[in-house]
């Protein structure tokens, strides 16, 4: 059977799929993915697997897809993040039997993307990316597809869209933010650049942010003439979504939870996925946080989510015929999560603020984030205090703090490099090129010259006569 492509292939093979569930690392596996389908998705991804590891490693493979069949998974896209057009081949070539597509992620736009050379961090590398796409064209039995991030610019946006249509992606998922829009500073995602990549390529294209409801979802296909819309995080806190449903957190969580005992995976997937269903209940009974990170078994983590679910019950009987009150009054049916963004007040535009300087903003205050009051925990003595930091000397080349007993005044990597390149040596880093050169040198000089043995003689005791009478003996 010919491949199905473009619009061919959205229609018939993903079924025209309008309610898409993101790739989301340890978040989208199978059970998640199929409590998704009962609410309304149409279509899902896998979670981001890495494509060197897949092909090198059998057990990744089996955990992650070959264990994970069920015919209820479909349709189903398989997404890696490579940066070598061989390898993204080869792992493509193992998982084509498993799902509808294969997906080339150039969205991912964390830190680790950064070090690994992959997702959103290729997306000005367009000859690496075009050999990436047209091989796995020309070798795959099913259709490649990518999902990306937007340029600033919406007319570099489209011709990076086309490109890739070029190189013969067959389906494009626009995330309408850019690569330096993530955690706090996310803010909203632009429909007018998928707009007008929509308008511009002539393959199907999903459109990825702001979908926080079904009203959502709705007015994205009518603003930007998408075929479908993806959702991650409103997916993640609502996976009734796609039905224009908020039911109470339990009714999903126990399904869940039933769900993980017939398709098992890791409890840390488990853990992540109650903690954002019950994120809101959880800013109310904050003691049953530590109860719910603590557990290390699937009935503890559903005995809390029971006892959750009894306190919010008991909540709701002693507001029935009273006023709500407080900040979050119907904290206990799925709602969506909305992400703080940076500080007011401040006089830097949010846009050009990084990580770094939220967190050093957030650690002058009394306030500190979750994970360093764990720190705090373990060492009370811990301070957060930038000013408290001890000073370092940096070194010249790279600005890494430098040896104090560096010969050169450097950190120990550039010390290293020019020690090898002079022959020197620097105690204070234990590096001794010349002192090991020096000594290698004196013990050549000291050994005797070796003789060349000299074939013996003929009738000599080993000569050849010799030999030769003991193989005719």
């Amino acid at each position: 059977m010919p491949k199905l492509q473009g619009f061919e292939f959205w229609s018939r093979t993903l079924r025209g799929a309008r309610h898409v569930v993101a790739p989301m690392v340890d978040q989208s596996e199978l059970a998640w993915r199929l409590l998704s389908r009962r609410h309304g998705a149409q279509l899902c991804y896998t979670p981001m697997l890495h494509a060197q590891v897949f092909v090198r490693d059998a057990n990744y493979r089996k955990e992650n897809l070959y264990c994970e069949v069920c015919p209820e998974d479909r349709p189903l896209i398989v997404q890696f993040c490579a940066n070598d057009p061989e390898v993204f081949v080869q792992a493509a070539l193992l998982a084509q039997d498993y799902c509808d597509a294969i997906d080339l992620n150039l969205g991912c736009p964390q830190m680790i993307a950064k070090r690994g050379h992959y997702g959103a961090f290729l997306q000005d590398e367009w000859d690496l990316l075009q050999r990436m796409i047209l091989l796995a064209h020309e070798k795959l039995s099913v259709p490649v597809t990518c999902k990306i991030r937007v340029f600033p610019e919406i007319d570099k946006t489209v011709r990076y869209a086309q490109m890739l249509e070029k190189a013969g992606c067959q389906l494009l998922t626009v995330h309408g933010r850019t690569k330096e829009q993530k955690g706090p500073l996310s803010g909203a995602a632009s429909w007018e650049h998928i707009k007008a990549v929509r308008k511009a390529v002539a393959i199907p294209v999903f459109a990825n942010g702001n979908i926080q409801c079904l009203q959502d979802v709705e007015r994205c296909l009518r603003d930007t003439g998408v075929q479908g819309v993806m959702s991650a995080e409103g997916n993640l806190h609502n996976p009734a979504l796609f039905e224009g449903r908020s039911p109470a957190v339990w009714e999903l969580a126990e399904e869940y939870l039933d769900i993980v005992r017939e398709h098992p995976c890791p409890l840390s997937y488990v853990r992540a996925h109650l903690f954002k269903l019950w994120h809101h209940t959880l800013q109310v009974h904050q003691q049953l946080r530590e109860e719910l990170a603590k557990v290390k078994t699937l009935e503890g983590i559903a005995a809390v989510s029971q006892e959750l679910k009894l306190r919010c019950q008991e909540e709701i009987s002693r507001q029935e015929g009273a006023k709500p009150t407080g900040d979050l009054p119907f904290h206990w049916i799925c709602q969506p999560y909305v992400r703080p963004g940076p500080r007011e007040g401040s006089k830097e535009k949010s846009g050009a603020r990084s990580k770094r300087a939220l967190e050093e903003e957030e650690c002058g205050t009394e306030i500190l984030s979750k994970n360093k009051q764990k720190k705090q925990l373990r060492n009370p003595h811990k301070t957060f205090d930038p000013s408290l930091k001890p000073k370092y000397a940096k070194c010249d080349q790279c600005g890494n703090p430098k040896g104090n007993r560096c010969v050169f005044s450097l950190c120990r990597g550039c010390c290293k490099k020019r020690a090898s390149k002079e022959t020197a040596d620097c105690p204070g880093h234990g590096l001794l090129f010349k002192t090991k050169l020096e000594k290698s040198l004196a013990w050549k000089e000291a050994q005797p010259e070796l003789q060349e043995p000299q074939p013996a003689a003929p009738g000599t005791p080993g000569g050849f006569s010799e030999v030769m009478g003991s193989a005719l003996a």
